[in-house]
């Protein structure tokens, strides 16, 4: 019996040693190291991006007069290189740092204005390790950071713009695929974005919205967020694709799979009750599920078919400036082309993991081409397909004008902005005399 007890005893001393041994490896933890700091900026919110060795938990709060966010980190502490950074556009005055409890680390982001901050922690990817990021978005933002309008000269038939909106995949902290340059994707494709919304603000009856501006990263979610507040007519995404092998090559153009049609029907009827959104101009709160679904299927339907036709326009003039990965329209569920109510494409613009389609898309002259390719596959679809009330819509039907004193047939043509060529046709004119009292009729769409 005593045997068995002192067994019983040593085992004990065993397990408790044990135990102390690894409670104290625990409190002797290496502190997790936060070294650079990056920043990434918009006009609306700052990003503040914290390397760090490991995951860890931390504690966020804003303290007013003065206005500052701090964090407190558990077993952390700043390696030398955490630079002290401003941000450009002055809001984050400076970065201070202290320990805290012995242990822990205390940050404090000294700040020009009231932010709502948030915070949470990234994965490791290809280029960076965890990151601890904080994200202040400046209150009061969406009140203060009206859309930006484009100033055009009034059209003598009262419609609307075409709204494009148009949006640079990646940026930031994202930098999308890497070329064996070094070419980032989230450069070349803002390039091409920027092109392409000069080319579109150009275009009479077409006015193009940025879903990002600069060098700063948009949730997926949020992208599709923006294209709705500015009621869209059609959303492009642009991309530049990536391979491991490096022979792959060509422009693809997707819309939404029928797959990913299905999950975000379910999010979206699962989430209806919450949501204030429209499925083509009606809200599905106050509908019961079998009339939401109908309506949001019909919706998606619409939505997808519409999708497909201007994507294959853009897929052919894309052909005319660079080699086609695939002779068709290609499907996938990305989460970018899931608005249920905005006819979306993404064109995956070359391989920028083939080092010649990497040095053409680093080229201005090509990066304008594609933009270019991408704008004639657009305007030939709104010009077959205007949405109505636009001033697009409104020329397709044609408009009858009476010629009056002074009016010549080239300040008529500026004034509808229709080619003197188009004029002459439509009306069967050998010359550019006109008579007071006679009647033009004023063509419809400019071909394309």
């Amino acid at each position: 019996m005593c045997h068995k007890i002192g067994g019983k005893i040593k085992a004990m001393k065993i397990f408790a040693a044990i135990f102390l041994t690894l409670l104290s490896a625990v409190g002797l933890a290496e502190p997790v190291q936060v070294g650079d700091v990056r920043l990434w900026q918009s006009a609306e919110k700052l990003r503040v991006v914290f390397d760090i060795g490991a995951p860890l938990e931390h504690n966020l709060f804003r303290l007013s007069d003065p206005e500052r966010v701090v964090l407190d980190l558990a077993n952390a502490r700043a390696s030398a290189k955490l630079a002290v950074v401003k941000s450009s556009n002055g809001w984050l005055k400076r970065i201070r740092t202290a320990p805290r409890n012995s242990s822990d680390l205390r940050l404090v982001l000294d700040l020009s204005r009231p932010v709502t901050p948030n915070s949470f922690i990234l994965k490791p990817n290809q280029k960076y390790g965890y990151r601890l990021v904080v994200d202040l978005v400046s209150k009061g933002a969406a009140s203060r950071v009206a859309p930006r309008s484009v100033k055009t000269k009034p059209s003598p038939r009262r419609g609307r713009d075409v709204i494009i909106a148009i949006d640079a995949g990646h940026g930031g902290e994202d930098p999308g695929a890497i070329g064996k340059g070094k070419t980032r994707e989230k450069d070349v494709v803002l390039a091409i974005a920027r092109k392409l919304q000069t080319l579109v603000n150009r275009e009479p009856g077409m006015r193009a919205v940025m879903i990002r501006e600069g060098d700063y990263y948009v949730g997926l979610r949020d992208r599709i967020k923006k294209a709705r507040e500015h009621k869209a007519d059609l959303f492009v995404s642009i991309h530049a694709d990536s391979f491991k092998r490096s022979s792959a090559r060509g422009s693809s153009v997707f819309t939404l799979s029928s797959h990913g049609a299905t999950s975000e029907a379910a999010r979206w009827l699962a989430e209806k009750e919450n949501a204030a959104d429209l499925i083509g101009g009606v809200s599905l709160d106050d509908k019961d599920d079998v009339l939401a679904s109908v309506l949001l299927d019909l919706s998606q339907t619409a939505t997808i078919e519409a999708s497909t036709t201007v994507a294959s326009k853009v897929l052919k003039h894309l052909g005319e400036v660079n080699k086609l990965h695939k002779p068709y329209v290609e499907q996938a569920g990305f989460a970018v082309l899931k608005s249920p109510d905005i006819p979306s494409i993404l064109v995956e613009t070359a391989f920028i993991s083939n080092p010649k389609e990497e040095r053409k898309l680093k080229s201005t002259a090509h990066q304008k081409k594609l933009a270019s390719a991408i704008l004639s596959g657009v305007r030939s679809y709104f010009r077959k397909y205007p949405p109505p009330g636009t001033t697009l819509a409104l020329r397709s039907a044609g408009e009858k004008y009476v010629i009056k004193q002074g009016d010549t047939l080239s300040t008529i043509a500026r004034r509808y902005r229709v080619r003197m060529d188009e004029l002459r046709h439509s009306n069967g004119l050998q010359d550019d005399f006109l008579r007071v009292g006679d009647v033009l009729l004023i063509p419809g769409t400019l071909g394309g």
